[in-house]
């Protein structure tokens, strides 16, 4: 099934432009639910309210306004706005190429394809494999929907995705949460156990073994009752499990869990341990 783009223009680096067109590569599968009558006969709307004068209002009949203090706004009109949106452009602006680990994903924010467009091919597999080769990504700016966009650009599996940038003041920096624990004063007996836990329950990341549990109960749910059955549902058997007093015990447990065999499997080798100089 062909996915309809969203965006097109040119990825531009230097003196090279490569026609492109962006896809979304993610899909929201949330389950969004309508708001009817308590006889589900009816869908329910909302309004504009005003409660001070108990007004309804059409969208046409509002303005913008920006709260600077409580019930105290400043009202911006539609064509101030029109004056300072970025200038229109078709352009994916690379200023930078850098490697992958120095850029955090707690900047990342959408993900989408970046394909290539009608006589863009040739071009943009030779950037794919060149920023594989380098093991670089691209740092870009663009415009779409009249919002400028920081994106990084990044190779995968032969195309090249992009996720848009949430800009450096927008993170809340880790100083706010306030005094953190250090490792200084961490028993080295403890480090150690907590260390081989970690490497008796690592393994490669396969995707398809996650899944959205609630949704899929959800889903058959809903499948269920519009097939007319009629379905009951069993209490959640949510429990807490018991307080850590021994953190060393309970390391030591969970690493004796860790390493017997699961359903099927053997237990992993274990690990020779990195000589330090």
């Amino acid at each position: 099934m062909a996915i309809r783009s969203i965006w097109s223009g040119s990825i531009s680096f230097g003196l090279v432009n490569i026609p492109v067109k962006l896809v979304t590569a993610v899909r929201d599968k949330s389950i969004h639910f309508n708001m009817l009558s308590p006889d589900g006969k009816s869908r329910l709307r909302r309004k504009l309210y005003s409660p001070e004068t108990g007004k309804d209002f059409e969208y046409d009949q509002t303005v913008r306004g920006y709260e600077i203090a409580p019930d105290q706004y400043v009202i911006v009109k539609d064509e101030e706005l029109e004056k300072l949106r970025p200038e229109k452009s078709r352009r994916l602006d690379i200023q930078e190429f850098v490697e992958l680990s120095k850029v955090d994903p707690i900047f990342y924010d959408s993900t989408y394809y970046v394909a290539p467009d009608e006589g863009g091919a040739k071009a943009y597999a030779l950037l794919v494999n060149a920023m594989k080769r380098t093991k670089r990504i691209a740092l870009a700016r663009f415009v779409m929907r009249d919002r400028q966009y920081l994106a990084a650009i990044r190779p995968s599996e032969g195309a090249l995705v992009l996720h848009t940038m949430r800009y450096a003041d927008e993170i809340v920096p880790v100083s706010d949460l306030g005094e953190l624990p250090g490792s200084s004063d961490l028993p080295k007996k403890e480090l150690e156990v907590a260390e081989s836990l970690i490497e008796a329950l690592e393994g490669d990341f396969d995707p398809s073994q996650y899944h959205d549990e609630v949704r899929e109960r959800l889903e058959k749910l809903i499948e269920a009752k519009s097939a007319g059955q009629e379905i009951v549902i069993a209490a959640s058997d949510e429990r807490e499990g018991p307080p850590v007093l021994d953190l060393m015990d309970a390391l030591k447990k969970s690493l004796d869990k860790a390493k017997k065999p699961g359903k099927g499997g053997a237990e992993k080798p274990a690990r020779a341990k990195k000589k330090t100089a």
